[in-house]
């Protein structure tokens, strides 16, 4: 039987960071108010094909939830102290699932990453990939749409946290 052959290819991933016009504390308190944290009755009801449940979740559910928070400031205190530093992991089952069910392979990405952090100067940064970028490549128009339903849904809530009221033209890196 012959070994399986690993192939590997560069993407284009478009990064974005939104400076914050609050600070860090604040900011961290907007974005937990706006996202609550993950509901399991949507990830069970997923799990048990409930289209009842998951058609109410969908029509009067949060479209985002906060899956999980990363204190990486506290790994800092052995480079000499802690800092302001989250890493958020954000996302919905419900539009994983419309990703994952077209393309395994999303299921890399979701849910996604966001990291907010106080830079040594005093700004305080978002910073993440844009969701489209990252599952544009999979070349399946079903799991790009979703893509770019979470780039619009991302972006209005971390700008709404970041106490910034329109997109930054000169946001993307």
């Amino acid at each position: 039987m012959p070994l399986p052959q690993t192939t590997s290819r560069q993407i284009a991933v478009e990064h974005v960071r939104i400076p914050c016009a609050r600070p860090f504390a604040d900011v961290r308190a907007a974005l937990a108010a706006a996202l609550p944290e993950l509901d399991a009755n949507v990830v069970a009801s997923l799990s048990r094909g409930d289209r009842a449940a998951i058609d109410e979740h969908e029509a009067h559910g949060p479209k985002l939830f906060i899956f999980l928070e990363r204190d990486h400031g506290a790994l800092l205190a052995i480079a000499g102290g802690k800092k302001n530093a989250i890493q958020y992991e954000i996302g919905n089952p419900i539009t994983a699932s419309r990703m994952t069910r077209h393309h395994l392979g999303a299921a890399l990405y979701a849910p996604l990453r966001v990291a907010l952090y106080e830079t040594e100067g005093g700004e305080v940064l978002f910073e993440y990939d844009r969701p489209s970028s990252l599952f544009g490549q999979f070349g399946n128009d079903d799991v790009q749409q979703v893509g770019l339903y979470l780039d619009r849904e991302l972006e209005a809530v971390l700008l709404a946290a970041a106490g910034t009221s329109a997109p930054n033209e000169d946001a993307v890196l």
